[in-house]
């Protein structure tokens, strides 16, 4: 019986790790199709006022920020459906073990890179917020971009983890 305990809790930790992240996932996803959205309307609302010889300031600042808030809004989706392009030629002609070791090592590449862009962001987020810096027309600030940026970062981080102790399987499917 005291064998069967561990293996219960240790399913209950990854099942509620699992969810916790796949609703930040979601959260982001909607983030950016939001992002989307707000560029095709405020692209669409520009090309008919040009067309009444009218223009809104700004555009091109919401554009830009929309932009980049659906890049990284959607880094953590794709890489819970295991969606990048990836070049598996050679890793096909590896043994299993082969495989699980290049797949491992892979991963916890991955993961050190986007803490090290996470922190980078944030701290980038910091001296953007401290500077004052703002979009050029509108004067919104420019930090939280690069704090959304972080934060997408650090969630691939906690989906590489998943995925380092789940091989194969996805955290969301497609």
């Amino acid at each position: 019986m005291t064998g069967s305990t561990p293996i219960t809790q240790e399913g209950a930790f990854w099942s509620a790790y699992a969810r916790i992240v796949r609703l930040l996932v979601y959260m982001m996803a909607a983030v950016a199709g939001f992002a989307i959205l707000l560029m095709v309307v405020i692209t669409c609302i520009e090309v008919i006022l040009r067309m009444g010889k009218f223009s809104m300031t700004g555009v091109y600042d919401i554009v830009k920020i929309a932009g980049g808030l659906c890049m990284a809004a959607s880094l953590p989706y794709t890489t819970a459906c295991k969606g990048h392009v990836a070049i598996e030629y050679f890793f096909q002609k590896l043994s299993r073990r082969g495989r699980i070791l290049v797949d491992s090592l892979s991963r916890l590449c991955l993961l050190a890179l986007f803490a090290f862009l996470a922190e980078r962001c944030w701290l980038y987020g910091n001296s953007l917020k401290q500077s004052g810096q703002v979009s050029p027309t509108l004067q919104l600030p420019d930090f939280y971009l690069a704090y959304v940026l972080a934060a997408a970062c650090g969630l691939v981080c906690l989906i590489k983890i998943y995925h380092l102790f789940h091989p194969g399987k996805e955290l969301i499917k497609p």
